[in-house]
C-alpha cells in the first residue's frame, strides 16, 4: 500500500481542497446534479476527464523530479479555462506550503523557486516521491481527490445521504485503479506527448461558477 498516496488523499491534509467543489456547486445551481444517481454520473465524467489529466501529470511529476517547469507549462496548456487554472494553482500553492512543513527538502524549495504557484497535480507528484511513494500512488491520489472533493460538496449542497455518496465514490475504485496504472505507464514520456483529456462541460461550469461567485454568495471558490 502506498502510504504517501493515503496521506496526500486524506481530507485532513491542509491542501485547500475544502474550498473547491470541482464544478459541482455550479452543476447543482443549474439543476444538473440533484440526487445520488446524477451525482454518480457527474463523478464518473469528472474522473474520466479532469481526474485523468490530474493523474497523468501527478504521475509524471513524481517520475520526473526537477522537470517541473516543463510539466507545469504543459498542464497549463491542457487547461483552457482560466478559472480552472486559477483553482488548480491556488490549491497547488496551499498544498506546497503544507508539504514543505511535512517533508522539508531542497527539492520543494527548488519547486517553489521555479513556479511559486504550481498546478496542484505537479505538487502532488513531487510530494508523493518525497514521502516515499510511487508515480502510480501519486496518480491514485490525484484521481481520488478529483472525485472525493465534489462528493463531499454534494453532501453540503444537497443534503444527500453520506452513506449513499460514499458508496458512489467506492464504486469508482476499479476505474481509479485502472487510471493510476495508465498514468504510471506514461509517467516518463516526454511532457509534450502526455495525454490531454478535455472536459469542455467542466470548463464552462468553472467559468460560470467564477462569475457567479462574485455576484452572489457561494460556498466554494470553484
Amino acid at each position: 500500500m502506498d502510504i504517501a498516496a493515503l496521506l496526500l488523499a486524506d481530507s485532513r491534509f491542509p491542501g485547500g481542497g475544502h474550498v473547491h467543489s470541482g464544478g459541482l456547486e455550479e452543476a447543482v445551481a443549474r439543476g444538473l446534479v440533484v440526487d445520488v444517481p446524477s451525482l454518480r454520473a457527474f463523478l464518473a465524467g469528472r474522473l474520466r476527464t479532469a481526474g485523468e489529466l490530474a493523474a497523468v501529470f501527478a504521475a509524471a511529476s513524481a517520475a520526473r523530479m526537477g522537470d517541473w517547469a516543463r510539466l507545469d507549462a504543459e498542464l497549463d496548456a491542457r487547461t483552457p479555462s482560466p478559472a480552472q487554472r486559477s483553482a488548480s494553482r491556488a490549491q497547488g500553492r496551499a498544498t506546497l506550503r503544507a508539504g514543505a512543513v511535512a517533508w522539508p527538502s531542497e527539492e520543494l524549495r527548488a519547486l517553489a523557486a521555479t513556479t511559486p504557484r504550481p498546478h496542484h497535480p505537479i505538487v502532488l507528484g513531487a510530494l508523493a516521491t518525497l514521502a516515499g511513494g510511487s508515480p502510480a500512488g501519486a496518480a491514485a491520489a490525484a484521481g481520488y481527490l478529483a472525485v472525493s472533493g465534489p462528493a463531499s460538496a454534494a453532501i453540503r449542497l444537497l443534503g444527500l445521504d453520506p452513506f449513499a455518496v460514499n458508496a458512489a465514490v467506492a464504486d469508482l475504485a476499479p476505474a481509479l485503479r485502472d487510471q493510476a496504472e495508465r498514468a504510471a505507464a506514461t509517467a516518463r514520456d516526454d511532457p509534450a506527448a502526455l495525454p490531454a483529456p478535455g472536459s469542455p462541460g467542466l470548463d464552462l461550469l468553472a467559468e460560470s461558477q467564477l462569475r457567479n461567485h462574485h455576484a452572489e454568495v457561494r460556498l466554494f471558490a470553484s
